[in-house]
């Protein structure tokens, strides 16, 4: 009963930042429907920086029908990701996800990180 605030953004920023990406990682919240969608779209913008917000959040739709990112988490992170609004015209037009009691578990790739670079930091 937490409402999402900026904190919760940057932990996981700061979190999927030192991801090595050697193993996959897993996000998951009470439902499956809100808060985790939008951190598993917020992850994945967070590490690939320069992909098309649109493009990813189609890939998330697809990767799950139930999906209804949290809209406040996803305008904090598009804030802090200087996405300019992006991420969350992004997640607008892929509307409410079908009705569900709880999400299904789904995948969305990320590219694996060049073991040469240090942590990344959104």
């Amino acid at each position: 009963l937490t409402p999402p605030a900026e904190a919760h953004v940057r932990e996981l920023l700061d979190f999927v930042g030192d991801w090595d990406r050697a193993t996959p990682l897993v996000i998951h919240c009470f439902a499956g429907i809100s808060r985790s969608t939008a951190a598993a779209f917020i992850a994945t913008c967070a590490l690939a920086p320069k992909a098309n917000e649109m493009t990813l959040a189609g890939a998330l739709r697809r990767a799950s029908p139930s999906a209804t990112p949290n809209a406040r988490l996803v305008a904090l992170a598009d804030t802090l990701l200087e996405r300019n609004g992006r991420m969350v015209d992004a997640v607008r037009s892929i509307g409410r996800g079908a009705d569900a009691f709880e999400g299904t578990p789904f995948t969305l790739s990320v590219a694996p990180r060049d073991p040469r670079a240090g942590p990344e930091r959104a």
